[in-house]
């Protein structure tokens, strides 16, 4: 059956692109073509670039952390989602998040099936220096990293075909509608005066806590406690994410400009500030300083800073990254490892410390760093409507993630079975599922 299914898809895809030019209208080409700013452009296809060099790098970072036997399997995780998104975010998934608005809710895919309408002599209308075309694909970096995120929780014990399924389940249902709510204009959370700079609820709290339904449905490993197979790796999937995340953050000012220059920095501090907040507290705490613990803190750190990234001053931005890692050191202490095996703690750091951000930058976000943020400044300057705001979103945010992935769970579950068998499991994914072995 599964033979079936992936010729029809293949197939149709073949078939759909190769008639295309009868089916689609061509890209709209103004009568005045727009002339766009080249240093923005230049700037951005490297911001891109960027953007997608953290797959990968994640890729090394989980796979450091697993047992050997499970390493292949799961880095080609993070793989896949360069692959899978890649299309069906060309295909449809770009339409639903950034397409006319129903209800500020989703968007119409129609106009934007195979990325009709998006070309290179148009403009998205919140990026008016750039073609359509690299705003659109610079997005598309974010939604392929999302689900990539999420595999840390159910690492050493999921069905690769299932695992797929749920990718492309959860950028239609829980990622689009996510993007769409916070970052087009017409979104209800864009609406409501919201601050997300580059994908506090979009991306990490929509990870997290899909990790966390994932980690619950999917039950405990057979054996929970395994050596990491490679700190090397874990460290050099930190830096590739590090130097990822500047395009991830600074190139969500869709521009070469102050702004830019602002998140690159708030950015640069918060990891760092992270890093060395979470070996401090290691040490406190009575454990060693170890590379393991360093490298976590300083993404515990770059994932608090997203959303706040181009609204926070450079103090700030220390302070965000020290905090969220001191909650996150303690959340994955705490954490009720026994009954709940989230196996790389994505809940605690990404999930954490994405909320840890969202309400920080409604705390620290300032008109003098950023314009955009109005009146309506940080609950530091004396007015609490925007922190109110991120804090409903977030709870709105939290209980739609939860639910929405673990009902995803559920179905997929029926489809096919997401967890593999005890002898699966316990020979290893990277022979069971795939043939390879380190």
């Amino acid at each position: 059956m599964r033979k079936i299914i992936l010729s029809v898809i293949l197939i149709t895809i073949l078939v759909l692109t190769f008639v295309s030019n009868f089916i689609l209208s061509d890209n709209p080409i103004p009568a005045e073509a727009v002339k766009f700013d080249t240093g923005d452009t230049a700037w951005m296809i490297v911001a891109t670039a960027f953007v997608l060099l953290m797959t990968p790098g994640l890729g090394f970072f989980y796979g450091g952390m697993v047992g050997k036997k499970n390493v292949i399997s799961t880095m080609l995780q993070s793989f896949m989602a360069m692959v899978i998104v890649t299309i069906l975010w060309v295909v449809v998934a770009f339409g639903l998040a950034f397409g006319p608005t129903i209800g500020g809710i989703i968007g119409d895919p129609t106009s934007n099936l195979f990325f009709q309408g998006v070309g290179t002599s148009t403009a998205w209308s919140l990026a008016p220096t750039i073609p359509f075309m690299l705003f659109a694909l610079f997005q598309a970096k974010f939604a392929i990293i999302t689900p990539a995120l999420i595999t840390g929780a159910f690492a050493e014990r999921v069905r690769f075909w299932a695992y797929l399924l749920f990718m492309v389940l959860f950028i239609l249902f829980i990622y689009s509608p996510l993007a769409h709510m916070t970052w087009h204009p017409d979104g209800i959370f864009f609406k409501m005066g919201v601050l997300d700079f580059a994908g506090g609820t979009v991306v990490h709290m929509s990870a997290g806590w899909a990790a966390l339904a994932g980690a619950m449905f999917l039950g405990k490993r057979k054996i929970q406690k395994v050596n990491p197979a490679r700190i090397t790796y874990v460290l050099l999937g930190t830096g590739l994410l590090w130097f990822g995340w500047f395009g991830f953050n600074a190139g969500s000012a869709l521009g070469s400009n102050g702004l830019a220059v602002q998140a690159l920095g708030t950015t640069t501090v918060a990891a760092a500030a992270a890093a060395m907040a979470w070996v401090f507290l290691d040490k406190i705490l009575g454990h060693k300083l170890s590379a393991l613990g360093a490298c976590i803190g300083a993404v515990v750190g770059l994932v608090a800073i997203t959303p706040a990234a181009g609204f926070v001053s450079i103090p700030h931005g220390i302070f965000i990254g020290a905090f969220a890692a001191i909650v996150s050191n303690l959340v994955v202490s705490k954490f009720p490892k026994g009954k709940i095996d989230d196996a790389l703690d994505v809940f605690a750091c990404h999930g954490v410390g994405g909320m840890v951000g969202m309400l920080l930058t409604g705390v620290f976000a300032s008109k003098a760093i950023n314009p955009v943020v109005g009146d309506n400044q940080g609950l530091i300057f004396g007015t609490p409507t925007l922190f109110i705001n991120q804090l409903i979103a977030l709870v709105i945010v939290s209980i739609f993630a939860f639910v929405g992935s673990y009902i995803l769970f559920f179905v997929v579950n029926k489809i096919t079975p997401l967890r593999v068998t005890e002898e699966k499991e316990e020979l290893g994914l990277d022979i069971s599922q795939h043939g390879e072995y380190l």
